[in-house]
This record gives structure tokens, sequence and C-alpha cells, in this order.
């Protein structure tokens, strides 16, 4: 058989549909490149923020421990100023590790830290 030999309209016709399927390929590729690029930069932003709010939780779990041994300091405090007030044991206690009393016919041994 014998090859038919396209026309001229066919031949252009021909390159006209591979042109459009590489421009349709190009244009995809376009596109995937430059939703890939916002999505980077999408994320770009959001990395500095995360380090900021890292950073800050870090510093609020700080400031709350420092909160938590504040709260304790001020409980004891409150707890040792009404046993003073209330409780007769305790002033005696203290009065005597404070002030060096001492009833007569006791030996008191004191153990002194450096500090």
């Amino acid at each position: 058989m014998a090859k038919r030999r396209k026309s001229r309209g066919e031949e252009r016709m021909t390159r006209l549909q591979a042109q459009t399927r590489a421009i349709r390929t190009f244009n995809g590729l376009m596109v995937c490149i430059l939703g890939l690029a916002v999505g980077l930069a999408v994320v770009a932003t959001a990395l500095p923020q995360k380090r900021l709010l890292e950073e800050r939780r870090v510093k609020l779990r700080g400031i709350e421990e420092e909160e938590r041994q504040v709260i304790a300091r001020r409980d004891d405090r409150e707890a040792s100023y009404r046993a003073l007030r209330e409780d007769p044991d305790y002033l005696e206690i203290h009065a005597r590790d404070r002030l060096n009393l001492h009833r007569p016919g006791e030996t008191i041994l004191r153990i002194e830290r450096n500090r």
C-alpha cells in the first residue's frame, strides 16, 4: 500500500494539535509550580509565628512555676502566722528556736549550718 501524503491543511492541523498539547502540558506544569510556591510561602510565613508561640509557651511555663513557688511560700507563711497566733506549743517551739530560750535543767544542742 502506498503511503498517503498528508495535505498541507492536515499537516498544519497536526502541528497545531501538537503545539496545543505542549502548551497545555506547560500550563499544567506552571500551575503546579505556582501552587507549590504559594504553599511554601504560606509555610514560610507560619514558621516564625510558630517559633514565637513556642518561646512564649516556655516563658509562660517559667512564670507559672514562679507563681507556684510564690503561692507555696505565702501559704507556708500564713500557716506559720496562724500557728503563732493560735497554737501555744508552736509558739513555744518557735520562741525557743529564735530567742535561744530554754527551761532550767535542759541541755540544748544546736547544729549551725554554714551559709
